[in-house]
């Protein structure tokens, strides 16, 4: 089965798109937030706050486990 990019409903802070990211790439979430933060820095903030934004709103929230 593939795997699926959702939104973390259990590692997040804002919106979970970093900790989908971290889930999906299997990698330390901590490590995905400070990657995304030193990229907003060198872009100047408002693309990757508009990536962000538009991806919360598109990658569906994972689904509860049962």
């Amino acid at each position: 089965m593939a795997k699926k990019l959702y939104r973390s409903t259990t590692q997040r802070m804002l919106g979970g798109v970093c900790g989908g990211l971290a889930e999906y790439f299997d990698m330390d979430v901590s490590l995905v937030r400070l990657m995304f933060v030193g990229v907003c820095m060198v872009t100047a903030v408002l693309p990757m706050t508009f990536f962000y934004i538009i991806s919360w709103i598109v990658v569906p929230a994972e689904r509860p486990k049962p």
